[in-house]
């Protein structure tokens, strides 16, 4: 099968995949690096903004960025709709438009710290970044198709095309009927207030709110509501919580809770490793979840925990601001902070292993001399 031909259906369980490299304790592998080159993260002094700028924002392509021409493309939406539906962007930004702010993050976030390693891209702790996504609530155009009652879910599939698993396929996610009609799920052509940068899934991209990154399906060409479940590799064999590679698991959905801390101080160019002055400083960061607000934030200085202040969300799914003075002593110095969402769910100190390095929300931790 060609890849980039569009596939008729969607519903057929995914071919089983080839054999999948093993995790591994050894060093990063040439596929790694050749992966870690393409995709780039959010580096963490960036956590000062409120908003990231697109060039900071993290970024994970799967294949190849399309090179789409807007005036040739369209949107198809089809399926278990009562009218079928083919809009082109200029029709689609004569819509009713919405702008959300949403912080996204990787599933893998924090994949290379598990012990032994699973391979894919090898993300550190810096897969994440938020922006206002400007397009037309996906909950309206559902609407204007009419879904019917026996719809079970919503499928996306983007143009971007490859192999993955032995499979070839266009990448393609779906979310339940009642997800895809939140008012908050957008089909955003806009990023920060300037059109999508082709990086960004220009022209035209899904944004789920709390939801991790996998879900926002970029370079959106069709949408097909389902009177089954998709069962398309990006669904049925990537992005699950497994112990192993026989173990079916469970999907990823929703982003764990998770905080992260501004570097203080300058870094050692090669080690990244903190050194600052004595004195006060202020220890600021993010915290986020895909579960619901943030109500509290603590930062660990060398084991001891503190209450951090809280400043107002940037939004309902985007990151919350944290701080609190430090009078830092001479000496070595571990920093670490963690967050709890309204759910009660907490960071954990030590993560549970998983055999694709999903939701690795651990306790970050910051080694800092002070001259």
């Amino acid at each position: 099968m060609n890849p980039s031909n569009q596939q008729s259906t969607r519903q057929e369980p995914a071919p089983a995949p080839a054999a999948a490299a093993q995790p591994t304790s050894g060093p990063l592998t040439r596929e790694e690096l050749q992966l870690a080159a393409r995709n780039h993260s959010m580096p963490l002094e960036a956590l000062r903004r409120e908003v990231t700028p697109p060039g900071l924002h993290y970024v994970l392509t799967h294949f190849d960025i399309p090179d789409l021409d807007v005036s040739a493309w369209h949107l198809r939406i089809s399926g278990a709709v009562e009218l079928a539906l083919e809009l082109s962007m200029a029709a689609l930004r004569r819509d009713p438009a919405i702008t959300v702010p949403v912080t996204l993050e990787c599933a893998g976030n924090g994949r290379s710290l598990l012990e032994p390693r699973p391979l894919s891209q090898p993300w550190v702790l810096e897969a994440v970044g938020t922006a206002h996504w400007t397009g037309v609530p996906l909950a309206y155009l559902l609407g204007k198709a009419g879904v019917l009652p026996d719809a079970v879910e919503v499928v996306f599939t983007g143009a971007d095309a490859g192999v993955q698993g032995g499979v070839p396929q266009r990448y393609a996610r779906s979310l339940p009927i009642r997800e895809a009609l939140r008012p908050d799920v957008v089909l955003a052509y806009r990023m920060n207030g300037a059109d999508l940068p082709p990086q960004h899934g220009y022209p035209l991209r899904l944004v789920v709110p709390g939801w991790y990154g996998m879900a926002s399906v970029k370079w959106l060409e069709s949408i097909e509501v389902v009177k089954t479940p998709f069962t398309g590799f990006q669904q049925q064999v990537a992005y699950r919580y497994q112990s192993s590679a026989d173990d079916g698991g469970s999907p990823v959905s929703r982003i764990r809770v998770r905080s992260l801390m501004a570097p203080p101080g300058v870094p050692d160019f090669f080690t990244r490793r903190r050194i600052l002055r004595a004195g006060p400083v202020m220890l600021e960061g993010r915290a986020w979840s895909g579960e619901g607000a943030v109500t509290a934030v603590e930062v660990g200085i060398d084991g001891t925990w503190l209450p951090a202040h809280l400043d107002k969300p940037v939004g309902g799914f985007a990151w919350r601001r944290w701080s609190l003075p430090w009078v830092a002593d001479p000496g070595e110095h571990v920093l670490a902070c963690r967050a709890t969402d309204i759910t009660g769910a907490t960071q954990p100190l030590e993560q549970d292993w998983n055999y694709q390095g999903m939701g690795n929300n651990v306790v970050q931790r910051v080694s800092v001399t002070v001259e």
